[in-house]
């Protein structure tokens, strides 16, 4: 099995879990050697070059996907758009897609670096696309869904574990990324209170508005 790795600090408490509870050493060294950026998983993934994987929300309409995602309830500090010249995150095909949808121009960055700018940067007119859905539609947004090709039994069962437990993240995996991201360990924390991973109700009905604006910005 190839599953393919976003390695964005959102996903850290899942792939933290999975390391402690997957037992195949093979299994791991896949999701360690699998890493890209979303919308290039996207593509893999469509071409089935890997087998599960966390899919941008905007592709993951006609996959098998498991009730996992990456989730922001309200506002999420690492999907913005600053204010100037429009320009697209060829990195994310949802949040490009959402910015269209919420008819916010400017230039859209996502994941570590846009939490950096957020904590570190100078220029702080920008807008939170996540924190706009919410006001506007009062339902958490979902950037991403675990979709998978095979292995539906033992991701399905992983995943109910892991949306079960408080995942800690060791000191040493944070010194990682705090040395990775330029970001401190407290300001790493307080981003992963902000990310909720389980896709229920309210979730799957705010994809289906996404998803249905969708089709009128294609």
């Amino acid at each position: 099995m190839i599953f393919a790795k976003i390695d964005f600090i959102n996903l850290l408490p899942f792939y933290t879990y999975i390391k402690k509870n997957i037992s195949s050493s093979q299994i791991k060294q896949i999701i360690n050697y699998k890493k890209s950026y979303p919308s290039a998983i996207n593509k893999k993934f469509k071409k089935r070059q890997i087998d599960a994987a966390f899919i941008s929300s905007i592709a993951s309409q006609n996959c098998k996907c498991l009730d996992i995602g990456i989730v922001a309830p309200k506002e999420v500090l690492s999907v913005l758009v600053l204010k100037g010249e429009n320009k697209n995150d060829f990195q994310s095909d949802t949040s490009n897609a959402l910015a269209k949808v919420l008819d916010i121009n400017g230039e859209i960055i996502i994941g570590d670096k846009a939490l950096y700018h957020y904590h570190n940067s100078s220029n702080q007119d920008f807008v939170d696309l996540a924190d706009v859905w919410n006001k506007k539609y009062n339902l958490p947004f979902v950037f991403a869904r675990l979709c998978i090709k095979k292995n539906e039994k033992y991701l399905a069962k992983l995943s109910k574990g892991f949306l079960k437990t408080n995942v800690k993240i060791p000191q040493y995996i944070l010194n990682q990324y705090s040395k990775k991201t330029n970001l401190s360990n407290k300001q790493i924390l307080e981003y992963l209170k902000k990310i909720s991973y389980n896709i229920g109700y309210k979730e799957k009905q705010s994809l289906k508005i996404f998803f249905k604006l969708t089709k009128g910005h294609k």
